[in-house]
């Protein structure tokens, strides 16, 4: 057989059989005075087993140790540890399947998402009313990347503090009070913006709104005045930038105040 009669017999491409020869999966046979390769029955059978191998998932370096005569696994030992990855895999896909029916079940994506189904409630809980609010939504944006970045404990505590400041009537309406503040300041000149007697108000709320576990030690252990979280933490020095300055500063206040209910 040629090498076409041999990819064509066993339902492979020309293509894959050079591959496997450059790989050393299947040997090459000689050529003949005429140039061409002449396939047998063996290398059909063995590229035939190759096929076998991978369609049930083996990559090809796993394969490369079931064909080879010192391997340090036997086929069956291979197929094992396959059939465990393959168990995991499932396993995972249908811990994802539940994440997603969950968020699903929770009704309107929120336009940050995909977050967790808990993340979700809160926003829709939290959120409502808010929806023309640009602090919110940068709030809402904040959180999303919080979860994705955080450590999953870190994270746990924060969901906690929040569900239990902003999972209620009360709570949302706080937090609605904070987020006009915030959108009040979004105009105002950054030159006056250190005299304006609504960013100690801002501050003063946002302080109150936000449960002082919320943050921890190590964030607030830089905020008091001199400290100079924003030079000292990128993402605090990013969180600033993305403000107008009198929010900016509304923040750095709020941040000092709960910093000094944490002495």
């Amino acid at each position: 057989m040629r090498i076409g009669e041999l990819a064509a017999a066993v339902g492979v491409t020309t293509r894959t059989v050079r591959h496997y020869h450059h790989l050393g999966l299947l040997p090459e046979p000689e050529r003949r005075p005429n140039g061409y390769r002449h396939y047998g029955l063996r290398h059909a059978v063995a590229l035939a087993r190759i096929r076998r191998l991978t369609e049930l998932g083996l990559g090809l370096a796993e394969v490369r140790d079931v064909l080879a005569d010192d391997a340090g696994k036997d086929l069956a030992e291979v197929l094992e540890e396959l059939d465990a990855d393959l168990a995991r895999q499932e396993a995972a896909i249908r811990d994802r399947r539940a994440r997603l029916r969950a968020l699903l079940d929770v009704g309107e994506l929120p336009a940050e998402g995909p977050v967790s189904p808990e993340l979700a409630a809160l926003f829709a809980t939290a959120g409502a009313g808010l929806s023309g609010s640009p602090a919110a939504a940068k709030d809402r944006e904040i959180l999303a990347l919080l979860e994705t970045a955080a450590a999953p404990a870190d994270w746990e505590r924060t969901m906690g503090a929040m569900s239990a400041a902003f999972g209620s009537p009360e709570g949302a309406a706080r937090a609605a009070e904070a987020y006009a503040l915030l959108d009040a300041l979004a105009d105002v000149d950054a030159e006056a913006s250190p005299r304006d007697p609504r960013i100690a108000e801002a501050a003063r709320v946002i302080a109150g709104c936000v449960p002082r576990d919320m943050l921890p030690r190590e964030a607030c252990a830089v905020l008091p005045e001199g400290a100079g979280p924003d030079e000292s933490h990128g993402f605090l020095r990013a969180l600033y930038a993305d403000f107008a300055p009198a929010q900016a500063e509304a923040v750095r206040q709020a941040l000092r105040i709960l910093s000094e209910g944490r002495r």
